[in-house]
């Protein structure tokens, strides 16, 4: 009877110890501490310049498209080609546009590829890439409606078509004495420029595969700039003429446009419209500095604004440029 006593506990400890394992084993263990999940790597956007090429592409008739291929590496770009309407062209005129213009702009740029053929030109207009070093300047600053497919002789090109480099010419933000954002600056219009040259270089081979007599650089706003900064730093000897209407220096740009055009040992162009006192001091600068320099073919005519009638406008800068890429024998 006493043995029973003293087992009796351990069989009862015995039958439950099998129940209470389970509730033990069946307890969940903590889960793995799981990383959190990646946001998606986002595309970068195209190029301001890309996405008006695009819309060139859809509304310009394709036979005046040439998409041209940089010499170095795959950047394509497209640009706007008429051959001149003559069966003896007098050469061709490669159109450099300004900062956040496109190549049919309806000031000066498509007016201009659109004229010059008829006086015996043709005409290459380019799609230059967005300036990163001026990239603080955003589309705020551009027309409210920017036509793709502009007529000069519209009312609306006349009274919405506005250079977005008007805004440029106040400057972005000074760096200052920073040299960070001295150098960050620096370089950034380094890479511009080469870009930039890239483009003119494919605008010059496949104005050579032309046959072209005689080629002719001409810059607007901002496009005057680099065309003449171009010449300066290539001096390309197949281009013996620059053309330079309404010019401006982009912000914190070096060297400066006055600078630049007094080594250019070729013909010029400036145009220039004489209603903002900034203007016609910026080209006085460039009239002196022409001045400095023995020999130099500079011509510089101020031109007026007609408010109300840019189709009249427009027509009397093609008339300054023709008369000049087209001069008339003098009579003895």
């Amino acid at each position: 009877m006493l043995l029973y006593r003293l087992a009796l506990p351990a069989l009862c400890l015995s039958l439950l110890l099998p129940l209470a394992l389970p509730t033990q084993a069946a307890e969940p263990e903590p889960a793995p501490e799981t990383a959190l999940p990646q946001p998606p790597v986002r595309q970068p956007l195209p190029e301001r310049s890309q996405e008006d090429a695009m819309a060139l592409e859809r509304s310009i008739p394709k036979h005046e498209q040439q998409l041209l291929q940089v010499q170095a590496g795959d950047d394509s770009f497209l640009t706007l080609w008429k051959p001149a309407n003559s069966s003896a062209p007098s050469g061709l005129v490669i159109i450099v546009p300004g900062n956040g213009e496109t190549a049919d702009w309806p000031l000066a740029v498509g007016p201009l590829r659109n004229k010059l053929p008829d006086a015996n030109w043709a005409s290459l207009s380019l799609t230059l890439p967005d300036i990163q070093s001026t990239a603080s300047l955003t589309r705020e600053t551009e027309p409210e409606s920017q036509p793709v497919t502009p007529d000069s002789s519209s009312k609306d090109a006349s009274t919405t078509a506005k250079p977005i480099e008007q805004a440029a010419s106040a400057g972005t933000e000074n760096p200052g004495n920073d040299p960070v954002a001295v150098s960050t600056l620096e370089a950034l219009s380094k890479a511009d420029a080469e870009r930039i040259f890239a483009r003119i270089d494919a605008a010059l081979a496949f104005a050579l595969q032309q046959n072209m007599r005689s080629i002719v650089l001409l810059g607007h706003g901002t496009g005057a700039y680099w065309a003449a900064r171009y010449l300066e730093e290539k001096q390309p000897a197949q281009i013996p003429k620059l053309i330079m209407v309404a010019a401006q220096t982009p912000a914190q740009a070096q060297p400066q446009l006055s600078q630049l055009i007094s080594s250019l040992n070729i013909a010029q162009l400036d145009l220039f419209y004489k209603d903002k006192p900034l203007t016609r001091e910026a080209a006085l600068q460039r009239r002196q500095a022409s001045k400095r320099v023995n020999g130099l073919t500079f011509n510089q005519v101020a031109l007026t604004a007609i408010p109300g009638n840019r189709a009249a406008e427009q027509e009397l800068l093609f008339r300054r440029i023709r008369g000049w890429l087209n001069p008339q024998p003098v009579d003895k």
